[in-house]
């Protein structure tokens, strides 16, 4: 059975204003979507799904999901701030998402193969997708080992700004031993990368220091994983009105408790992203460029 490709689509990019999963980027109007969904299809997926907001759902399907339908199988599931484990309420003064693995509880019901995780907001490159889906098809019928693609974290920043990064350690196999989401990573005016840590100071890392850039790889038993440390997470934090549910926490826990093995496979592409509206010319220019050197096509669906 080929894995499957969950879209984590449901932000609305306050950084870079808008929804930037609708910004056309390619020489005819693509999105980022665009290309990952391509590179998914060719690396060897088997069905797509997104998980978006019921506010902006006419435009999603008007615009994305039409051009896939022909394709590939698409589903679309929905992540609201009030879609919480049985005896918890909403604080009605939230208004921040709860975070990406609350989004990824959103596919529970219609995802049970092994799947990938992406943000439709990254360009992942071609030869990532490959890597995870082969690792993924390998999975059928296994449970609690999985994988996610380490990028180097000089390969990851934006000129613009700070970026939020997963920043991951591993041991002699390969086998991710923690994942911290740091959400402040910087190239320093020193040329060195540095990151925020709890007491908001800048710690330095190195330039091939392995990162998470959300692209996951699981097999459907995480979703259970997930609900019990979400439910875990809610008693501590319901009260927390900006606590989010990061896919590294919940993943740091399994590794730290023994309950998983998580493989880090690196990767020779180069992520680029819209972060800021700034770097949008920056992701422009270079899908035009891959375009030209014969990467993709200048019009892909």
């Amino acid at each position: 059975m080929k894995p499957t490709l969950f879209v984590l689509a449901a932000g609305m990019g306050s950084r870079y204003g808008g929804l930037k999963q609708l910004d056309g980027l390619g020489p005819n109007g693509e999105t980022i979507m665009d290309y990952s969904i391509y590179d998914a299809i060719r690396g060897g997926f088997g069905k797509v799904v997104f998980v978006i907001r019921h506010s902006f759902e006419q435009d999603f399907r008007e615009k994305i999901i039409k051009k896939y339908e022909h394709v590939i199988p698409v589903e679309l599931v929905f992540q609201e701030l009030e879609y919480l484990p049985a005896g918890f309420q909403l604080n009605p003064e939230r208004v921040k998402p709860w975070g990406t693995n609350h989004a990824l509880l959103m596919g529970k019901d219609v995802i049970k193969e092994p799947f990938a995780v992406i943000n439709a907001d990254d360009f992942y490159g071609r030869e990532s997708f490959k890597i995870l889906a082969e690792y993924l098809s390998g999975l059928d019928g296994q449970k609690n080992h999985y994988c996610m693609i380490g990028y180097q974290v000089g390969n990851t920043l934006s000129e613009k700004g700070s970026v939020a990064r997963g920043i991951c350690e591993k041991d002699q196999d390969n086998n991710l031993t923690s994942v911290v989401e740091r959400t402040y990573i910087i190239r320093d005016t020193d040329g060195c990368i540095k990151y925020k840590d709890n007491d908001e100071q800048l710690v330095p890392i190195a330039e091939n220091t392995p990162v998470s850039m959300n692209m996951w790889g699981f097999t459907p038993e995480y979703f259970d994983y997930s609900e019990a440390i979400f439910t875990d997470f809610l008693k501590e934090n319901s009260n927390n009105i900006k606590a989010e549910f990061f896919i590294p926490l919940a993943v740091n826990q399994l590794v730290i408790t023994g309950k998983a093995v998580v493989k880090v496979l690196e990767t020779p592409s180069k992520w680029f992203g819209v972060t800021y509206t700034d770097d949008r010319q920056s992701v422009v220019d270079k899908i035009n460029r891959l375009v030209e050197q014969g990467e993709y096509p200048a019009k892909l669906f």
